[in-house]
Order: structure tokens, then sequence, then C-alpha cells
């Protein structure tokens, strides 16, 4: 038996989900949490990738629900047959936050996953709340999605991303800068934002005349291999941000998950801190309260960076630097953004310059800020 039908009487208006995982407790559990929302139907399950990839060939499904590690066919495997036979899906991944699993995570976001779930050993969390209404959150932005698993448009060859990037460092060393003082870029993403990382940071050269501070939504563990994942694609040097890094121009750090990243100033001089109050926005690390802990830094310009993600993080933290600090503020447009939460929301403030396509972003930065 390849799959199980769980009920033929679809309604009409409810999304259609395909669920692939081989632990049968965990499937069940999963198909509770999505049956329990009226937004939702499971009217598939899978206990392996060759079961799932044939009911992909024969079924369109709004949303995919897929583990990583399974018997005959893992989640990896599939997602590359999906890519080969161009079958196009909405993913959701269902990983686990070890450090293999959380660098698959990585590679399944840049195979086409739109987004994951944190997968907790103890099923007692799964039952949870927190984890519920996350689940549902998540999945609500992966079917809703603008993206798919085939990319619309082909990614650009490295060597051509590094040749780009050259003959626009050229240009803006020649150019008098707009702002004279010392800058930081301070970027806020969430679903799709991995995949939107990859298309920003490898672009921006070494010679970046400002920090990049980004929060990306993500659980802990997540991070570390994100920013391991965009160091090797990067002449640019990227880390997950630890307590105490002085800030450095041509380095990016990443926001560790599970605290808010704040930036201080100690002698003098911009430090990373971190803080753990609770959520905010839903979600921890929050934009908001790297944007708000830049009111009293000694930058004389922040050029904020908006990029796809659901939710509206990092726009009250943008309004309240407005008032002490000149910023300049990017978002990405609703065309290119997987889903266009939060760059709708801080163009809906007016504070926006600029609205651009995300392989435009990088120039942008590059322009705002400067080389040395």
């Amino acid at each position: 038996m390849n799959s199980m039908l769980i009920n033929t009487n679809i309604s009409n208006n409810k999304k259609k989900i395909l669920v692939v995982d081989d632990s049968t407790l965990m499937r069940r559990l999963m198909c509770d949490i999505i049956n329990s929302d009226n937004r939702f139907q499971v009217v598939d399950q899978a206990f392996d990738g060759d079961a799932a990839y044939q009911l992909l060939k024969k079924n369109q499904y709004d949303g995919v629900v897929l583990d990583v590690n399974m018997p005959k066919m893992n989640g990896i495997q599939l997602l590359r047959m999906l890519q080969k036979d161009k079958i196009r899906a909405r993913v959701m991944m269902a990983s686990t936050d070890t450090k293999e699993g959380a660098a698959v995570t990585m590679e399944a976001l840049d195979l086409g996953a739109i987004d994951f779930i944190e997968k907790p050993a103890n099923v007692v969390y799964l039952k949870g709340s927190e984890f519920y209404n996350n689940f549902l959150e998540t999945l609500q932005a992966v079917v809703t999605s603008r993206q798919t698993n085939i990319q619309a448009v082909p990614l650009i060859p490295r060597a051509k991303q590094e040749e780009q990037t050259q003959k626009l460092v050229n240009i803006v060393r020649k150019s008098a800068p707009v702002v004279t003082g010392q800058k930081v870029v301070a970027l806020a993403c969430s679903t799709g934002g991995p995949k939107a990382l990859q298309s920003v940071v490898p672009m921006l050269p070494a010679e970046l005349a400002a920090p990049v501070l980004i929060v990306q939504h993500m659980p802990k563990g997540f991070t570390q291999s994100l920013a391991e994942r965009l160091n090797t694609l990067s002449k640019i040097r990227v880390k997950e941000a630890a307590e105490g890094d002085v800030l450095e121009n041509g380095v990016v750090y990443i926001s560790m998950g599970g605290k808010h990243m704040n930036v201080v100033t100690k002698g003098g001089r911009a430090v990373i801190r971190y803080t753990d109050e609770p959520p905010r926005e839903g979600v921890k690390p929050c934009a908001n309260y790297m944007y708000e802990s830049l009111q009293t830094s000694n930058f004389a310009q922040i050029v904020c960076v908006v990029l796809t993600g659901m939710g509206a993080d990092g726009t009250k933290g943008i309004v309240n630097l407005k008032t002490s600090k000149k910023i300049h503020v990017i978002a990405q447009n609703e065309a290119t953004s997987t889903v266009y939460g939060m760059p709708k929301a801080i163009t809906a403030t007016g504070l926006v310059n600029q609205v651009v396509a995300l392989d435009d972003v990088a120039q942008e930065i590059i322009m705002n800020v400067g080389v040395r």
C-alpha cells in the first residue's frame, strides 16, 4: 500500500494537504493538527518518499508536509526528483533540531522547500499549543506562497554574480558617499528568507563599508547552519553573531535563534548583546529589538532591509528607529517575495525609500553604504 486516502469528500474551500512521514504516530499527530483547522484538510498520506512521489505525479496538492529521514526515498531525494521532473509543489519540511538535521534543512530549502517546522523529539511538546499554533501558521504561509519548489527564473551562476559585484564595487569606489560617517545594514526576513538571502549575501563584497545584521526567524541551532551555508557561498564573511561580538565592516552577523539580538555601545564600539524577553510578534529572534537597539548607536545611517516573510516584524522597530536616526529603507517587491507580509507592512508606513526585486537588493545595499 503506497498511500492512505483520508477523505474523498473534500470541501472545495479547504486547502488539500499531503502528509509524508514514516512514523505512524507522527503522521497521526500532524493529521489531527491539520484537520482541526477549517482552512486545511489532509487528503493523502505517504509513509516514504517513493510513495509520495507516485502521488505527486498524479495529483495536485495545495501543500506538502514532508519528513526528512525516511526509508526507500528520503525527503531530500524526493525534492531532487521533483526538481528533475519539474513537478511543482509547495513543501513544508518537518525537521529535527540536531546539527545534522539543521544542515539537511538548509539543503531542503535550497531544493525548493518553502519553510520548515522544528519537529521535537518529545511527543508531549508536539501536543502543546505552541507547536500547534506554529505548525498551522507556517502551513498557512506555505500554501499561500507565491513561490513553488521550481525556480521561476534560473539562478545566476556564481562566477557571473562575482563579476557583477566587482563591476559595481568599481563604480561605487569612484563616487562620493551621499551620507558620510559609519553605516550599518540591518535586515529582517522570515518565510522564504533562507533562499532569499542566497540571492543577497553572496552578492555583497568583502570590501563592504558596513557591518550587516540579519534577523531571520529560525529556531536555535538552525541559524548556525544558515550562517555556515552562506559563508561557503560568499566572499563577505558570514557568521552566527555571538555575545560580545564587536561589529566590523565587511562581516555579516546572523542572529542566533531563540534569543533577541541587540546592538549596544561599549567603549565607543558597537557590540552584540542578546536578551531573553518572550517572543514578540510571535517570534524569537524579533527584528524589532534589533532596530530599536540601534536608536542609541553611533551609526550615522542605518540601511534597513525587509525581505520576504509573514507577519509584520521589523515595521514597529523601523518606525521607532526613524525618530532618532537617519534611515534608508529597502523593501522586497511583491512579485519576488515568497510571502508578501513583512515587506508589505513596512511599505504601508510610507517610510520605504525603494521597493526592489530580490535580485536588486544587494546592489542597492552596496550603492547606499559604499565600499572600502
